[in-house]
């Protein structure tokens, strides 16, 4: 007894150490997780993070007693979440890197029987390499076959196992005769924590382009709102003011009324072919030493009317 009790106080130590270091935590659910898959995870995150497990009530209890020592810490907010085969990766590096090194260590697993199906299995049509006596394997389980070339051949797609159901002993046994490893198992992120708020792991996908679109979106949606029903807000303010000039300068071009800012538009109106040629010079002072390239201006055609041919010199 007092070595469990060295022990417990060992792990209350080094929960503490972590939540008074770390300011993010993973919540991931281990199940079908071997310690070999364990200790690799533990390996990759070394420089960015601790692996930390342990019994649910254990973890509950040392949060509570941390909580208690440090009143209105927002570690409490992971308790609720501390369900099933759950553990936690602390960590302070970027939550994204981290989720990467979480999810590439994955190992293939075969179908095991009694187990739930955590995806949909399918059979696909060709070869299997097993010899015609071993028949009765496929038409136990409804799946169309033929003998080609001496070995059964499946002929169409097959729905052999659902998600969420039981495996049963024929498909596990035929899954395994064919050498086809369905799923892979590592850990499964359901909750983050990060400077005390707790989100789902989902949030993770979403990037900053993402956000800038909603954003976006949603500034367009207030501004069209605003101009629609003439409340002014921060969002509809700039196409007001634009608006409002553009009705002031339609003004001063169809009148005798200016103003500075109008000047520009009414001379480009009254000889827009004193813009037209500066355009190519102010081109060529900007081109960054590039010789300009000089349309040649094409010659007016000398304009001949029927009377100029009887005129008289």
């Amino acid at each position: 007894m007092p070595g469990i009790s060295e022990k417990k106080r060992a792990y209350s130590a080094r929960l503490h150490r972590y939540i008074n270091k770390y300011s993010r935590v993973f919540v991931v659910l281990a199940d079908n997780v071997g310690s070999k898959q364990l200790q690799q995870i533990r390996l990759a995150l070394r420089s960015s993070g601790e692996v930390l497990f342990g019994k649910n009530t254990t973890i509950k209890k040392v949060i509570k007693d941390f909580v208690a020592v440090n009143k209105g810490h927002p570690i409490a907010n992971i308790l609720p979440h501390v369900t099933g085969n759950v553990g936690f990766i602390f960590t302070n590096a970027d939550m994204k890197e981290v989720r990467t090194v979480i999810t590439e260590h994955r190992v293939p697993a075969p179908a095991r029987v009694g187990a739930v199906a955590p995806k949909d299995v399918f059979v696909e049509p060709g070869p299997t390499g097993c010899d015609p006596g071993q028949t009765s394997w496929f038409q136990a389980l409804n799946i169309p076959t033929k003998i080609n070339r001496g070995q059964i051949e499946i002929v169409s797609r097959v729905h052999l196992i659902h998600a969420g159901t039981r495996i049963a002993e024929s498909a596990g046994a035929l899954l395994a005769k064919l050498n086809v490893k369905p799923f892979s198992y590592g850990l499964v992120l359901t909750q983050v924590y990060d400077n005390g708020s707790c989100f789902s792991a989902a949030v993770l996908d979403i990037s900053e382009a993402d956000l800038m679109a909603k954003l976006a979106f949603g500034i367009n949606t207030v501004a069209a709102v605003s101009l629609a029903v003439g409340f002014p807000t921060l969002a509809s303010l700039p196409h007001s003011i634009n608006n409002a000039f553009k009705a002031l300068l339609s003004v001063a071009t169809e009148t005798e009324y200016s103003f500075p800012q109008a000047e520009p538009f009414k001379e480009f109106l009254k000889n827009p072919g004193a813009f037209a040629s500066a355009a190519p010079a102010a081109a060529a002072a900007g081109g960054g030493g590039k010789p300009a390239v000089v349309e040649k201006e094409e010659e007016p055609e000398e304009e001949v009317t029927a009377g100029g041919l009887f005129d008289e010199d």
